[in-house]
């Protein structure tokens, strides 16, 4: 049996007297009077409260008199406040979009995503569509929307098979925005090393639950999707490709039985791999150097030394690091992370030659190796010395031609102390 509610609750109560409506955000019905209490929100639910607008980005300081950043902003995400968007989805002003309007670009700040005014026209991202092969050009940005690829030619259509050799614009790709679908590919192309940069598919909008699908590319023997490391919605369908390997090391929802032929990822790769060879791996058992894993870095071996990062890159050591025998040569890749300098040490630095002449906060800096090596600054009874006629032209300009000169040779006298010919 319903409830009459009193007329002042438009409707909305939780018992018939007046005192006992629901909230004004509540829709639907509750059981209390707080915002807490509705069974459902009539505009956004803020972690269980019935709120008009999620927590602005922006709010007025009535101190400053100006809008300033609200540390406690949350975005629209359909009828939720949520402090942040998906992966898969863009900032736009205080909502969560899945792409930006027509007269904003997508922009990536702090590592979060988001629609920025073009300023005006805005760069063309990509098509909506690639269908049946037909292309244009794109921007360097993101590709927007959907890829869709089936290369044979379209006679009904008058539409000619694509030449193999545009495909070649997609190595700048490093993020589809929705999906990519191959449906067929070319005769001649084994792989999809097209896209070996691209890194990320968003799968904003899916196809048929699914943003990356590769079908009926009996040429294909492996994808070489060798920089794809997040799709963050939708799944993986792969069927119809007979001679396709090595995608089921990748840990793929969808597989299906491919001629093997005894191929298998390198021993170097681990989690899978894109194709063939040690370039190929999701990811390197040990270390890797420019791309490729390798079994180690040059820590004790080689003219020129490495050290690894954190994330196991292997990174030459500096050229004035000296090379060690039998222990590691440098801890970094600075010049004040040697073990030892190959030449000369200036502070914590590895140097190739010890300050000579350099202008310093209070004048010319002069130093020279003491025994060790190390750079020592020359007495203030030293600072005499005869220069080339290269150095004295910047002298020139350093002293505003208040310095002498006897023919090609100068001497300077830094103090007033007794100066010594060396």
């Amino acid at each position: 049996m319903s409830t009459v509610c009193a007329p002042q609750c438009n409707g909305r109560c939780f018992g018939r007297n007046p005192s006992e409506c629901c909230h004004n955000e509540c829709a639907g019905g509750c059981i209390g009077p707080l915002d807490t209490d509705c069974f459902a929100c009539r505009n956004f639910n803020n972690t269980g409260s019935c709120v008009s607008l999620c927590p602005q980005t922006l709010i007025y300081n009535k101190h400053t008199f100006k809008l300033e950043p609200n540390p406690n902003a949350k975005y629209q995400y359909g009828s939720i406040c949520v402090a942040q968007c998906p992966p898969n989805f863009v900032v736009d002003g205080s909502s969560c979009v899945s792409s930006c309007p027509t007269d904003k670009k997508e922009v990536e700040k702090n590592g979060v995503k988001r629609c920025e005014p073009c300023g005006g026209l805005c760069p063309k991202a990509g098509n909506r569509y690639f269908i049946l092969c037909f292309m244009d050009a794109f921007g360097t940005g993101p590709i927007q929307y959907f890829l869709f690829f089936l290369c044979q030619s379209d006679e009904y259509n008058n539409i000619p098979a694509l030449d193999p050799e545009k495909l070649k614009i997609f190595n700048t790709v490093r993020e589809i925005t929705d999906i990519l679908c191959i449906q067929s590919w070319p005769e001649n192309m084994t792989d999809l090393s097209v896209f070996s940069n691209l890194q990320t598919i968003q799968g904003r909008t899916l196809y048929k639950g699914y943003s990356l699908l590769v079908v009926r590319s009996p040429s294909l023997t492996s994808l070489g999707l060798r920089s794809l490391r997040k799709i963050n919605d939708g799944g993986v369908y792969i069927t119809g490709n007979k001679k396709l390997c090595y995608h089921d090391t990748v840990n793929w929802s969808r597989i299906m039985n491919s001629i093997k032929d005894g191929r298998v990822c390198d021993p170097l790769c681990s989690d899978g791999c894109w194709g063939p060879g040690p370039n190929q791996c999701v990811s390197c058992k040990n270390y890797s150097r420019g791309g490729m894993c390798v079994p180690d870095c040059m820590f004790m071996t080689g003219k020129r030394r490495e050290f690894a990062t954190r994330s196991g890159e292997c990174m030459p050591c500096h050229p004035e690091c000296k090379v060690q025998e039998g222990k590691e040569t440098c801890t970094g890749p600075g010049a004040d992370q040697c073990v030892t300098c190959a030449r000369k040490q200036d502070g914590p630095h590895c140097v190739s030659s010890c300050p000579d002449g350099v202008m310093g906060g209070e004048g010319l800096i002069f130093k020279y190796p003491n025994k060790q090596g190390h750079c020592e600054p020359c007495h203030i009874n030293f600072h005499a010395r005869i220069l080339k006629p290269t150095e004295l032209r910047k002298i020139k300009l350093l002293g505003n031609g208040v310095f002498g000169s006897v023919h090609k040779v100068l001497v300077i006298v830094m103090v007033t102390y007794t100066v010594l010919h060396i």
